[in-house]
Parts: structure tokens; sequence; C-alpha cells
């Protein structure tokens, strides 16, 4: 698979408890973004972060540790991209998505 130099980054800002049908959103984005022939999708793990309510979320607070940020990034064509935004819409209830362009320097795989 290529991806041209000039790609696009979508990134998805949600909960790490947030959940859809019973599964973790984050990995209902992944699966989805896999099924669609997506180039690759990485799940980060922040330690600490708020969003639209003002709450923070840290690792440092228990009660609030098991509900923290995460950032699932895919670097696609726009095109490609914009195949996700309609499940995106559907699942994420909460949350921020952003699409900004991106170099892509080099992808490979063996």
């Amino acid at each position: 698979m290529n991806i041209p130099e000039e790609g696009m980054l979508l990134r998805i800002f949600i909960g790490e408890s947030d959940m859809h049908k019973g599964k973790a959103l984050y990995e209902q984005i992944v699966i989805k973004a896999r099924e669609l022939n997506l180039a690759g999708a990485t799940v980060i793990r922040g330690v600490m972060g708020f969003g639209a309510h003002s709450r923070m979320h840290t690792a440092k607070l228990l009660r609030l540790s098991e509900d923290l940020p995460v950032i699932v990034e895919i670097v696609d064509t726009e095109e490609k991209l914009n195949l996700l935004l309609p499940f995106l819409d559907e699942i994420v209830e909460e949350g921020l998505i952003t699409l900004e362009k991106a170099r892509v320097i080099r992808y490979r795989h063996g």
C-alpha cells in the first residue's frame, strides 16, 4: 500500500472508558479502520487531560485513572479517511475529531 507524500492525519480524542455495543470505543474504531483497509491506526493512552466538560482526568487520582484520555491516530489519503467519517459520526457521542494535512516521509512494510 502506498500513501502519497501529501496524506492526512485523522485524530479522535475520546475517553478510555467510552464504550460502543459492549466494546471499547477505541477498539471499535481501529477494527473499522482495518475493515476499510486504511494504512494503519494507533491508539495512544494519555496520562492527563480534560475535555469539553473541563473535568480533569489523570493517572494520579485513582478514581479517575480508569477514564484516561485516549487518542486514535490514523494516516491515509483524505479520500480513504472520508470513508470512516460516517461511522465516527454514528459512534463517537463525546470527544473531538480533527483532520489535518500530514507530510508522509516513509511508509514501508516487509
